[in-house]
């Protein structure tokens, strides 16, 4: 009966169409693939529209003249960062017609960026090289009881050689993306894209000049930037991440607003490159991770000489200017609760303040309206798998996907997956669940599964064990490290199913390389 009404409605409009009988069992894998419940299920050009209700809906929008007509590229990926590329590349492999867009709205600050992301531009590239900074600054400590000669004196560090080092490394691979997509004949243009209609784009380049790109099939990969609060002086007197890695001065005194892992981590490598830092946040560090490992970091942050603050901030006022070579003041009103209830309201002052409270999804400008794709109240795209759940030709990876881990190598592997699936027919799909993780903090932690918390939530305290051991890494024996008591591990475990490990955390240098060894055993249990 729906097969034939779908029949019909494509013969009424002279279109070519056909179906195609399954069994139960394809027919079950195929439901899961596309996320949908119920068959028949109606395909254009490859994109899964659902049903017959569906269909019509669109229909009656006007969307199947303009999906059905002609148009420039087989896909536009709107976002040139690791997951848009890693898209683009897979699609111009299978010999569709790309076409990436990609344009950095500056920061509040006024940074811009080249091609390549958010990881690799401000995120877990110079996070990392910096991170790795400090811990050379604790290695030099230690290289005396390795028979190393120490000149004496102080040991002084640079930080304009620091910010050059990784700049330069950035701009190698900036580079080297743009080639990748030239090889394979991907356009690139450098100009931001919105939406004017149900298949076109409008690019906008920093010229003003506008350009109209049309395509079949569209991918959003533009990610997340920081968020500023609703507070006198944020905006004006605040840096981000956005720009604290290409700053061209030494922060100094710093105030990192936020208890999120990018405020964490920026506070560790700033204390270990000599700053005075202070973490100031308004509950509990590291929402989401295990609270039990979260306390030790701050425990040993608080050891390593960073404060941590328990108070929100009401105003910055800047009081001093930063110069290229100097950075500015700026005082911080703060409201604090007393023990007896009452509010207090301190100042402080600090040279640079982190503002690092949580990141938002870019899709506000993008034009999403025009064409009906929906999305969550935090902005980002809610799909079945990757497609749009309202606009079938549009697709989301990455961290503008709604459910979606805010992972780099997860955005990679999604986009390839993808496209291999919607232009090959691939069954493939991307698994979300059991990502390992990492925070780089000047102890790393490293985690894959659930949190303990997470786990008696799901099973019911009386339903879990948790195993948990502290150990001394060999590196810390011969300089005779102070916090021998720090690296541990935890194992939490499903009682009734003979303890099986549904979460691992560990907190031990190089956390991050011992974790994936441990990810790819989830994945044999899983």
């Amino acid at each position: 009966m729906f097969n034939f009404q779908i029949l019909r409605h494509f013969s009424k409009r002279q279109l070519k169409s056909f179906s195609l009988n399954i069994s139960q069992k394809d027919a079950k894998i195929m439901l899961n693939i596309v996320k949908h419940n119920n068959m028949p299920l109606i395909f254009i050009k490859g994109d899964c529209v659902g049903g017959l209700a569906e269909l019509l809906a669109l229909d009656q929008k006007g969307v199947l003249d303009s999906w059905l007509a002609k148009h420039d590229y087989d896909l536009a990926v709107i976002g040139g960062g690791s997951g848009g590329l890693a898209a683009a590349k897979e699609a111009a492999r299978l010999n569709k017609k790309v076409v990436c867009l990609d344009f950095v709205k500056p920061s509040t600050m006024g940074t811009t960026w080249g091609l390549g992301g958010t990881c690799v531009n401000v995120g877990c590239i110079p996070k990392k090289l910096m991170h790795q900074a400090a811990l050379l600054g604790e290695s030099i400590k230690d290289a005396k009881k390795f028979g190393w000669t120490i000149p004496e004196g102080r040991i002084t560090f640079n930080w304009q050689e620091l910010i050059k080092g990784v700049q330069d490394h950035i701009a190698s691979l900036n580079w080297g993306y743009r080639v990748q997509l030239r090889e394979r004949s991907v356009t690139y243009v450098n100009a931001y894209a919105s939406f004017t209609g149900f298949h076109e784009i409008s690019a906008v380049n920093k010229k003003g000049k506008i350009e109209k790109i049309t395509a079949d099939r569209f991918l959003i990969a533009t990610g997340l930037r920081p968020r500023f609060p609703d507070v006198p002086g944020a905006k004006e007197c605040c840096i981000s991440s956005d720009d604290l890695f290409s700053l061209p001065y030494n922060p100094g005194k710093t105030l990192c607003v936020g208890a999120s892992y990018i405020s964490l981590e920026c506070a560790g490598f700033l204390n270990g490159l000599g700053n005075d830092v202070t973490v100031m946040v308004r509950s509990i560090l590291l929402r989401g991770f295990d609270q039990d490992l979260a306390e030790k970091i701050r425990k040993i942050m608080l050891e390593q000489g960073v404060k941590f603050v328990p108070a929100v901030p009401v105003k910055y006022e800047r009081i001093q200017e930063p110069t290229d070579s100097k950075p500015g003041v700026v005082r911080v009103y703060t409201e604090r609760i007393l023990e007896d209830g009452t509010k207090e309201t301190v100042t402080d002052e600090f040279n640079t303040v982190l503002m690092a409270i949580g990141r938002d999804a870019v899709t506000d400008d993008l034009g999403l309206d025009t064409i009906n794709v929906e999305r969550s109240k935090t902005g980002k795209i809610i799909g079945r798998r990757e497609q749009s759940i309202s606009c079938p030709y549009v697709y989301a990876i990455g961290d503008v996907l709604s459910g979606c881990p805010e992972l780099t190598p997860v955005a990679i592997q999604a986009g390839r997956v993808l496209m291999r699936r919607i232009f090959t027919g691939n069954s493939e799909l991307t698994e979300y669940d059991s990502i390992p993780t990492t925070v780089f903090t000047p102890l790393e932690y490293g985690c894959c599964g659930l949190s303990e918390e997470k786990a008696i939530e799901l099973y019911g305290k009386d339903n879990i064990n948790v195993y948990h051991n502290k150990f001394i890494p060999l590196e810390y024996t011969v300089p005779e490290r102070t916090e021998k008591d720090h690296c541990y591990c935890k194992l939490v475990c499903l009682k009734n199913q003979q303890d099986l490990v549904l979460g691992y955390h560990i907190l031990a240098p190089n956390a991050g390389e011992i974790t994936q060894g441990f990810a790819i055993a989830f994945k044999f249990i899983m």
